[in-house]
């Protein structure tokens, strides 16, 4: 299974904050990404601007998972 943890408006937007998928070989960031465009097409824009952290580190735009990782999307903040 890989977790994936959603925060701010894009947990909104979907309704949930926390989703488990089943692992597959040769899965990536990129793989969660389509499947979260493809389950909310709302996050469509926050999906393409987020960050992703891979048990808990930033990770390269792609990256291969393992079974049991945890994936977070963090939306990009600004402020000042």
């Amino acid at each position: 299974m890989v977790t994936i943890k959603l925060f701010a408006a894009m947990a909104e937007e979907a309704g949930v904050d926390t989703l488990q998928v089943e692992w597959k070989q040769g899965m990536s960031t990129q793989d969660i990404k389509q499947l979260l465009i493809d389950k909310y097409p709302l996050l469509r824009p926050r999906v393409a601007n987020a960050m992703a952290a891979v048990n808990q580190e930033y990770t390269p735009s792609v990256q291969e998972l393992q079974d049991n990782d945890e994936i977070a999307f963090i939306p990009p903040v600004s402020g000042g």
